[in-house]
């Protein structure tokens, strides 16, 4: 089954409100996807549900329209209370939070229904003062909201519907332990949804304790390539090859996302490429909430083209019309290339996705390809192959790069200035695995610490620290 619009049947059909069928046709949306043709039947009627598809399949709002409508119909229980929801959503990070909740709060207005988002790597008075407020539906990620229940800032006692969405990649982020005993913590007659791409790292184990009765519903193979999506693998000779190659690509007129292993190289090549006259930002673990925030605002809104990226924006990221992603560093196994690839072509759209090859690389990245099923015929490629220029088109205009700003004297022992860039905080999980919720942590770098070179990422400087600085580490 494709993941394409269903036109045949509408969200009326299904069984969905006409409050919700009309804040779903004022956002564009008027025919349902597969996964949610299956699911809406049995989800609104209170069933549990396990569902499995692919990247970009729009499970989102396949959990999303039962939560609202249930909530707002025959599980309204009347007046909101302080620091106890009745929904429940977790996500495994805060992008992907922040994501769902987009979606989520325009039904949720349709019903008068209040939802926040909580997740780690910020303060969290805003979030209790959410809660203190009273909230229907929190949309979480598992260690911050461990953190708040166990300051009884939040109980989950009257949760009527628990959803876990991405709970294989939970699972890779080692919060297994965390949900289950958040789950443990709501009510054995809620009713529960479980979304994943796989069953395995103990997803299992989740179902077979907290699903009743559960309905399975699958679109496509687990972990298969969005039929969308074109695949090409572009050989190169070496390292300065590479460079001009992902230069190249990088300076079309359409968004695109380029993918880095590690966040120290996130953060040069968002700079090289800006320098370079190509807008770019950077999103990684490293950068604080509120400068993933801006840099994603940037991206989306076209001010930047292109995104450099870790796998941290590989789920939960979903910009409309990213017409190319590049794997500049190809991942470590194939469920990270799906999950990376499914940032393009997402719910039947169209894109192409790149993986740029040196040649100590060609033999890992046939048996990944092969994992993910998918088939590509590899290609000796430069910055003026033919098939590269067919595939980039238009080049976009050169943009002059701000200049940077001069670095201010250190005394020596001072923090580290970074005006308006990418600031310290770790990100991703929006908490950290095992009950440990995300906030700031400092650590101090003695005499023999590497200074940062100054650099300019996402519109923001960078100066060089001294020997003996402190350093934030979110």
């Amino acid at each position: 089954m494709s993941d394409t619009h269903t036109p045949d049947t509408t969200f009326a059909a299904l069984g969905v409100r006409e409050p919700l069928v009309k804040a779903l046709a004022d956002k564009g949306i008027t025919s349902p996807f597969p996964i949610q043709v299956d699911t809406l039947p049995d989800t609104l009627s209170g069933r549990d549900v396990l569902g499995r598809g692919k990247t970009g399949s729009g499970k989102t709002l396949a959990f999303s329209i039962p939560m609202v409508s249930r909530l707002a119909g025959e599980l309204s229980g009347g007046k909101r209370r302080p620091g106890r929801p009745v929904g429940l959503i977790l996500a495994p990070t805060r992008e992907l939070a922040t994501q769902i909740t987009a979606a989520l709060e325009p039904l949720a207005a349709a019903y008068d229904l209040r939802v926040t988002t909580i997740f780690g790597g910020v303060s969290q008075n805003r979030q209790v003062s959410a809660l203190k407020a009273g909230v229907d539906i929190v949309v979480a990620c598992p260690g911050r909201l461990e953190d708040l229940m166990k300051q009884k800032f939040v109980s989950l006692d009257a949760v009527e519907i628990t959803v876990l969405d991405e709970a294989d990649h939970m699972a890779d982020l080692g919060f297994l332990p965390v949900v289950t005993r958040i789950l443990t913590a709501t009510p054995q007659h809620g009713q529960r949804l479980l979304f994943s791409a796989t069953l395995d790292n103990g997803v299992d184990k989740l179902v077979k304790r907290f699903l009743k009765n559960e309905v399975l519903h699958s679109v496509d193979e687990a972990n298969s390539p969005v039929a969308a999506m074109t695949h090409h693998v572009f050989d190169v000779d070496g390292v300065e090859s590479k460079r001009k190659l992902v230069e190249r690509l990088a300076s079309g007129t359409g968004r695109r996302i380029l993918f880095m292993r590690t966040k120290h190289q996130a953060r040069k090549l968002a700079r090289q490429l800006t320098e370079a006259g190509i807008p770019s930002v950077d999103l990684h673990g490293n950068l604080s909430q509120a400068a993933r925030d801006r840099n994603l605002a940037s991206f989306s809104a076209g001010e930047a083209r292109v995104l450099v990226a870790t796998d941290v924006a590989a789920r939960g990221v979903h910009v409309d019309d990213v017409q190319l992603v590049v794997h500049v560093d190809p991942p470590a196994e194939h469920k990270a290339y799906l999950h990376r690839s499914g940032r393009t072509a997402r719910a039947g759209s169209a894109g192409d996705v790149v993986t740029v090859v040196l040649p100590e690389q060609r033999k890992d990245l046939a048996v990944l390809m092969r994992k993910a099923a998918i088939k590509v015929t590899p290609l000796r490629s430069t910055a003026d192959s033919a098939h590269v220029l067919d595939l980039v088109g238009d080049i976009a205009p050169h943009v002059t790069p701000a200049p940077k700003a001069a670095a201010p004297a250190s005394n020596g022992g001072g923090r580290n200035q970074r005006p308006g860039g990418a600031q310290g905080g770790r990100g991703g999980q929006g908490g950290r695995a095992h009950g440990q919720g995300g906030g700031a942590r400092r650590s101090r770098s003695g005499g023999a610490g590497r200074p940062r070179a100054a650099s300019s990422t996402g519109g923001g400087t960078r100066t060089a620290s001294a020997a003996g600085s402190r350093r934030r580490q979110g």
